[in-house]
């Protein structure tokens, strides 16, 4: 399928590693003009290399931080009027609340909300004057299916799901859709930074919590990067203009409800 978007603009937070780098290979080898954002030069420029290689579409990078008003403003200098936003940051460390400081709050927030919005409100009137837009928010199946000791991640990205549900249906008239992305265990460092947070003295191995993880899953494995990036992608294309405010599990069939 022709998803009717090469020569289109992206700007893709996350795109070093993981998800975000699926999405952003996907994007590039639909012929759109990727621009990468994220923290880590080496890894960035790494990414940006190999997938312009693949691809034979240049992908540019920027070192940016979602959370900050600075890395925000570097993303949108180094892209200043994306055609598609993809939001995506790595999610806290679990834990228990009962430890979480207002900082530890105020960073979740800034993250995986708030940062989030900054780049909606920067780019969604470009986007409706252009009379074309699409926006996509990676976050986590923990919105519909919350997990104890991700608590920081249930509040912080339901907060964003919430207020996407009603901007959503003021741009769709305008052809900008606005859509979340609910990934459930997929093979990521992020999924191994996640685990190893919840080791316990004298409890399962890493190996053993990862093999768990993976085999419990009604698929019986991990998602791979690819198959998020792929669904993105199509989110992305000219032919999702009628798909908006949803939020879409990609999870192997992990949460158990109708609905």
């Amino acid at each position: 399928m022709d998803l009717a978007i090469g020569g289109r603009t992206a700007l893709v937070f996350g795109g070093s590693r993981g998800m975000g780098r699926s999405c952003a290979q996907q994007l590039s080898m639909e012929g759109v003009h990727v621009t990468i954002a994220a923290r880590t030069r080496e890894t960035l420029a790494q990414a940006a290399a190999e997938i312009s290689a693949q691809t034979r579409v240049p992908v540019r990078f920027v070192v940016a931080d979602i959370s900050t008003p600075a890395g925000r403003d570097a993303a949108l200098a180094a892209c200043p009027a994306p055609d598609l936003l993809i939001n995506n940051a790595d999610g806290p460390k679990p834990g228990d609340f009962r430890d979480w400081t207002r900082d530890d709050w105020q960073q979740a927030l800034d993250a995986l909300m708030l940062g989030p919005i900054e780049m909606i409100r920067r780019t969604v009137d470009g986007m409706v004057e252009r009379r074309f837009g699409r926006i996509v928010n990676i976050v986590s199946r923990s919105v519909k299916s919350p997990q104890a000791e991700l608590g920081l991640s249930n509040g912080a990205r339901s907060g964003l799901v919430g207020f996407v549900a009603g901007l959503a249906r003021q741009t769709v008239r305008h052809n900008v859709t606005i859509n979340n992305l609910l990934p459930g265990v997929f093979a990521t460092d992020a999924q191994r930074r996640h685990i190893r947070g919840m080791l316990e003295p004298a409890g399962k191995s890493f190996d053993q919590l990862w093999q768990e993880r993976g085999s419990n899953n009604p698929a019986g494995r991990y998602g791979q990067p690819e198959e998020l990036g792929a669904l993105c992608a199509f989110i992305c294309s000219a032919h999702a203009g009628y798909i908006t405010g949803q939020s879409l599990m990609i999870d192997g069939g992990g949460y158990p409800g109708t609905f």
